[in-house]
């Protein structure tokens, strides 16, 4: 039986989710936080972003989240990349690869950009229990 994007989209949701730690924050909020003023945008970000986007072949989630880290360095979208390096940790991402992809956009976003990615970086490291000379958890 073939699923549905919902389907598809919440496995990997729930792939990406770290589930030991209740204050880590997940794509699963999107719908709790903002759903009284915008309907259905959870299923949106469920169904396009996971099960149309993040299912595609051609990248692993470690590949995926090193990209969508990037992106949201650039874009200086804090409070989605405190979510995002979550889920690089949770992926298996290492701590130095996680700061390296960001120090690595030094030079193409800048500064300012960089020191608030690092200053997010060391934020979810404590909270996940995180030594940068450690692997992930």
């Amino acid at each position: 039986m073939e699923q549905s994007r919902s389907e598809i989209g919440q496995k990997i949701m729930d792939d990406l989710t770290a589930s030991d730690n209740e204050n880590i924050p997940t794509h699963a909020n999107i719908e709790e936080e903002l759903g009284d003023v915008a309907p259905g945008l959870g299923d949106l970000v469920k169904e396009f972003a996971f099960g149309d986007i993040y299912s595609r072949e051609g990248l692993d989630y470690r590949q995926r989240a090193i990209s969508t880290i990037s992106a949201l360095v650039t874009l200086g979208t804090e409070p989605q990349l405190e979510l995002h390096i979550n889920v690089a940790l949770t992926v298996g991402l290492t701590p130095q690869e996680i700061s390296e992809t960001i120090m690595h956009l030094l030079p193409y976003v800048g500064f300012p950009r960089v020191l608030n990615a690092l200053q997010l970086v060391k934020k979810v490291y404590k909270e996940r229990n995180v030594d940068y000379y450690t692997q992930a958890e």
